[in-house]
């Protein structure tokens, strides 16, 4: 079965790009046409890639490794927390702090300062150690640690790869992955530059219904992957992580195909199709 399909892509705006004055000529084997001044991107081939980033995230997620989800617009931003959170993946979708990759030493000690903090019971005034305004301090550093880090609380490690919605807006989180070898799956609009990632994926990066469809994909990956992982750990024996703490619920529902959560391709199939505003949303930004 197809990962997605043409009709899909369509439906979710994924081949409007932008307009035809702001662009990057680099792009120029990724666009069918141009319409209205506005170009259009090639879904035949956009298929092609999609299909290449599915199965590279596929196989290093079924490999151990994790993929960290990357997108601080607000086209962006529910997307890439729920599907990052539904497959059990960290994720940025606030500001890019520098030195999230490059300087993870550090991140690793704010993140345990957050999880201190989240430790305290700031409505216990009389069995805390502090006074009022300490608390009223401390539960706004929390609230700060966790606006900008909570995606990423439970990382452990730079991740394997990292998906990014944007490679223009998030080019601190490019430039840092590309420093540290960090292979990038991305959505490449016609202004993007497709030499700033390992797995481009041709599309709309401005549409919020292009970026859900895609970054949902990629999702869709990571699951088959974390699948594909623990079935080699069952057929070869291998003691499991499961075996040593409990799998978290997320992972024990998506194993057990409790999860309600449709796959890129029945999401997509079940939504409307696109309006003709939509259209216009890429173009706009």
């Amino acid at each position: 079965m197809a990962v997605v399909t043409i009709r899909q892509l369509l439906d979710s705006g994924v081949h409007f790009g932008h307009q035809t004055r702001r662009w990057n000529p680099k792009m120029k084997r990724f666009i069918f046409t141009e319409r209205n001044g506005i170009y259009i991107i090639d879904l035949q081939k956009s298929l092609g890639y999609i299909d290449n980033a599915f199965e590279f995230v596929k196989e290093t997620v079924a490999h151990g490794g994790s993929i960290l989800f990357v997108g601080t617009k607000k086209q962006a931003q529910e997307s890439i927390a729920e599907q990052a959170q539904r497959v059990g993946q960290p994720y940025v979708n606030q500001r890019w702090l520098g030195g999230m990759l490059t300087n993870f030493q550090t991140i690793s000690m704010r993140l345990r300062r957050l999880k201190e903090l989240e430790e305290i019971d700031f409505d216990d005034v009389a069995g805390s150690s502090h006074t009022k305004k300490e608390l009223l301090i401390l539960r706004r550093e929390k609230d700060k640690l966790e606006k900008t880090l909570g995606g990423i609380r439970d990382m452990q490690r730079t991740p394997s790869a990292v998906w990014i919605v944007d490679t223009k807006k998030e080019h601190l989180a490019v430039d840092e992955a590309k420093k540290l070898g960090i292979p990038i799956i991305g959505i490449l609009d016609t202004n993007c530059d497709p030499d700033d990632v390992n797995y481009p994926i041709p599309g709309n990066d401005d549409a919020i219904r292009s970026v859900s469809l895609l970054t949902r994909v990629v999702a869709d990956a990571v699951a088959e992957g974390l699948i594909a992982r623990h079935s080699s750990d069952d057929s070869t024996g291998e003691k499991n992580v499961s075996a040593v703490e409990p799998m978290p619920e997320w992972e024990r529902e998506l194993l057990e195909g409790k999860t309600d959560e449709k796959p890129a391709e029945a999401a997509a199939e079940a939504a409307p199709a696109a309006e003709a505003a939509d259209s216009t949303e890429s173009t706009e930004s």
